[in-house]
């Protein structure tokens, strides 16, 4: 974990416009603030492009999509591009149904995303390979490191899969994490909010691996704090602990949790 990237993140509070599900918008947008960047939520379409020109990062994240939606995120994702700023995808529940699956093509055939994110089941999905899901729930069981690999090199991006171990694979190197805690799987939002902290960490000058590395090790290691805490007694009370914890700074969590 580069403390640099979080310092660096939270000198400039960097503005990152965030397409995503309704359910998060609430708990995503705290926890950026918390973290120390700059939450916008807009899915207008006559909007998006501009909103996103004027960003730092676009977060997309399809959990909530509707047919009206789409072509706003293709919109701020070229615009993204096009001024060349990190653009980072959450595939929600792509295996769920055609119509997601559909989307998700036309959104990696018109933007060139910095990073994809998503849980095992969502990630296969996106590579035709085969994996059990309920939902927007992964239950399966395979190579989660391959199926990184296998998003990284098709789709021509950085890809992180989360689960018990997470794994990140970019410019050919693949990197494990192992920091956390089940709280998290216990709470609605967990990664969607991770897609909102590294799309803020990629927004730094440093390169996209330690980014990634840093973003979803340091998330790991505030919700580990958090779970630890006298207070906390069940995914309620964790909640507004993690949102504290995702304050601190990084030598702190590092003390605290040796």
């Amino acid at each position: 974990m580069n403390a640099d990237i979080i310092k660096d993140a939270r000198r400039t509070k960097p503005l990152i416009h965030h397409l995503t599900n309704q359910v998060v918008m609430n708990f995503t947008a705290n926890g950026l603030l918390a973290f120390g960047g700059a939450p916008v939520m807009a899915k207008a379409e006559e909007e998006a492009a501009d909103m996103a020109t004027a960003a730092n990062g676009v977060l997309i994240n399809i959990g909530t999509l509707t047919s009206a939606e789409l072509p706003a995120m293709i919109k701020a994702g070229v615009a993204a591009n096009q001024k060349g700023i990190p653009v980072v995808l959450d595939p929600v529940g792509v295996a769920a149904t055609s119509f997601r699956m559909d989307a998700v093509k036309q959104l990696t055939d018109e933007i060139q995303f910095t990073a994809i994110k998503g849980n095992a089941g969502e990630m296969a999905h996106l590579v035709q390979t085969p994996w059990e899901t309920k939902g927007v729930d992964s239950i399966g069981k395979g190579d989660a490191k391959e199926v990184a690999k296998k998003v990284a090199d098709t789709l021509q991006t950085s890809a992180v899969v989360t689960g018990e171990t997470d794994y990140i694979y970019t410019n050919g190197k693949l990197f494990s994490n192992q920091s956390g805690d089940p709280l998290l799987g216990s709470i609605t939002g967990a990664g969607c909010l991770l897609g909102s902290i590294m799309t803020a960490c990629l927004t730094t000058d440093h390169n996209t691996e330690d980014c990634l590395k840093t973003a979803v090790s340091f998330y790991g290691f505030a919700a580990s704090y958090a779970a630890n805490q006298q207070q906390v007694q069940g995914p309620g009370s964790f909640l507004p602990t993690f949102i504290d914890a995702l304050s601190m700074d990084v030598q702190t969590l590092e003390e605290r949790e040796s």
